[in-house]
């Protein structure tokens, strides 16, 4: 499953409520490549159209496109329970904070702000810098060591403290965070960040001085002379600070998030697209079917850049199922309607 830089990457052997990122994109390009799919057979969407046949539709959550938060950010906050999620305003998602308070050693600061930094590389053109997929880089513990004591001095001059969660994304604390909005990675991958960049001087600043530091630093010269992609950035995101304690924290088993089909969506490439879709059926959307039809009720969550469209098991009546059992097993009505909004 492709990293995921914006919030915590959670997945249950079993899930119970399935959450889509990217499942519906703009354009007539993704449209036809979806349409082109095979049906009632190997290699199309069989599974999800009889999953949602069982299914009711239960909550709906939109937002404008240039939103900092994503609509599956929103979904996923309220499945896991994130401490006052849905007050929450545009850009404060606190995913940085509520995965502190679950990682050892730093589970005892309750109160404090956090973010995530996740080392990066921004493609210069001529106008503007597009921010280049973090995953590209595939960052090691030894890496991560090398940059955290080269940045780390500057971030404690402005009151930030680094904690190296995972190699391709750190932790970091500081006051500045608590009220600072920043945008999803998810929604400048690919992008001009200059849209999207947090507003505050001290950021913008250290922006600027990594840049400057990275630059010339020779970690950087050993990857460019082997024509590896270097970190010449960083992203901000996930900040703020939790409202209620850590014991409250605690993820909610059977949530899934299933990031297959970003990797497409960013590039605009349509036919993986559709791919990763059927891949995606055949998996982890086969495995809530397997589940409904076990009886149990189960949540499927489709999300484009703007909604998000949420649907639970129903309780069918006769007349229900027989109208199930004879409508064609090709319908992907949902998706196309939601890719309308």
């Amino acid at each position: 499953m492709p990293a995921d830089y914006s919030h915590p990457t959670y997945s249950h052997p079993a899930p119970s409520h399935l959450v889509i990122p990217f499942s519906v994109c703009n354009g007539d390009g993704w449209l036809q490549a979806m349409k082109a799919l095979p049906e009632r057979r190997e290699g199309g969407l069989t599974n999800l159209p009889r999953l949602l046949r069982g299914m009711k539709l239960v909550d709906t959550t939109s937002f404008e496109a240039s939103s900092l938060s994503t609509p599956h950010e929103r979904v996923l906050a309220k499945a896991l329970g994130l401490p006052g999620c849905e007050a929450m305003p545009d850009g404060l998602l606190p995913w940085a904070a509520w995965q502190a308070a679950q990682t050892p050693g730093l589970q005892d600061q309750p109160g404090k702000a956090w973010a995530f930094i996740t080392p990066c590389h921004w493609a210069m053109g001529r106008e503007h810098a597009s921010l280049s997929d973090p995953a590209a880089l595939a960052l090691t513990d030894v890496d991560a060591q090398t940059l955290l004591q080269a940045m780390q001095p500057y971030f404690e001059t402005e009151g930030i403290t680094l904690h190296p969660a995972a190699p391709d994304r750190w932790l970091a604390e500081g006051e500045i965070f608590r009220d600072l909005p920043t945008a999803s990675i998810d929604r400048v991958m690919g992008r001009n960040v200059d849209a999207w960049l947090p507003a505050a001087r001290k950021i913008k600043l250290l922006q600027n001085e990594m840049q400057m530091l990275l630059y010339t630093h020779p970690w950087n010269d050993e990857r460019s002379a082997k024509r590896r992609q270097t970190v010449n950035s960083f992203w901000l995101s996930g900040t703020g600070a939790l409202v209620q304690t850590p014991a409250t924290c605690m993820p909610t088993p059977g949530v899934t998030l299933n990031r297959s089909l970003a990797p497409a969506a960013f590039t605009d490439d349509w036919a993986g697209h559709a791919q990763a879709w059927a891949a995606l059926d055949a998996g982890d959307v086969a495995a809530l079917l397997a589940r409904q039809a076990a009886g149990e009720s189960v949540r499927l969550s489709l999300c484009s850049e703007s909604q998000a469209l949420t649907f639970e098991t129903s309780a069918p009546g006769l007349l229900t199922k027989i109208m199930h059992l004879l409508r064609p097993h090709g319908n992907l009505d949902v998706l196309f309607q939601l890719s309308k909004q």
